[in-house]
């Protein structure tokens, strides 16, 4: 898709569904969530985030569901965002890929401006595909890995929340394509509003953390944002300085 439509430029966040307070009672067997309506009723709804989610599951926590009359779903309803002490935090992780390509292509970010074409879910080697390829006339080409953040402790942000083998493999395939004069960017999306600094979560995964650091050496380039959102969009927010 074209980068440089001045229609994009007008973009101002994604808006949410329409949103279903609730109460969390539980996250189980990663992709499940019991909510407790404001009406007393419980409903299970899907949970689109495979990670953790250290710091923004906590029971009892006011979240937020979307419905879909869907009839090919099992689940009809999904679990958008969950009010933590600090921040709305965003649980959905479809949503940082498709905030990050809409606010590339609007010119939202200083950093991946200067290219004329966005192509999502791009195969880059055998069994490995990257989020996003951008590209212009001069044909310089420049991949982006777009990683979901929602680990937050101390107002520092953390990625991964869990041992990650795949996001492991993106940095080898990042400094792999560096190698062939590419440019090559991990891009982490903070999904609240309260981090002021991002870190490898090396006490997590710690060779993930060593790839970054390598990777950065390597010529990988590491951008991280966070976002504004309330309760009906999420926008990009303001870069985030990080540390290794």
């Amino acid at each position: 898709m074209n980068a440089g439509n001045d229609t994009n430029r007008t973009f101002s966040g994604l808006p949410w569904p329409e949103l279903i307070p609730g109460k969390l009672t539980k996250r189980y067997k990663r992709f499940l969530a019991d909510v407790e309506l404001e009406d007393g009723r419980t409903v299970t709804a899907h949970c689109p985030n495979s990670g953790s989610m250290k710091t923004c599951s906590e029971p009892g926590q006011t979240v937020y569901i979307s419905y879909h009359n869907n009839p090919k779903r099992k689940l009809k309803y999904t679990w958008e965002l969950i009010e933590m002490p600090d921040s709305l935090v965003g649980v959905n992780t479809m949503v940082p890929n498709r905030l990050v390509y809409k606010s590339i292509q609007a010119g939202k970010v200083e950093e991946l401006t200067g290219y004329d074409n966005i192509v999502p879910e791009v195969k880059t080697s055998k069994g490995t595909r990257l989020d996003l390829l951008l590209s212009n006339r001069e044909n310089n080409r420049c991949y982006v890995e777009i990683k979901n953040c929602t680990l937050v402790k101390d107002k520092i942000a953390f990625f991964p929340d869990a041992v990650t083998t795949r996001g492991l493999k993106h940095l080898v395939e990042l400094q792999n394509l560096y190698a062939t004069n590419c440019r090559s960017v991990i891009f982490y999306l903070v999904q609240r509003m309260d981090a002021c600094l991002f870190k490898p979560a090396a006490h997590i995964d710690d060779a993930y953390a060593r790839e970054l650091m390598k990777a950065e050496k390597n010529g990988v380039e590491i951008l991280v944002y966070d976002v504004v959102i309330d309760l009906e969009k999420i926008l990009l927010g303001k870069k985030l300085p990080y540390r290794l």
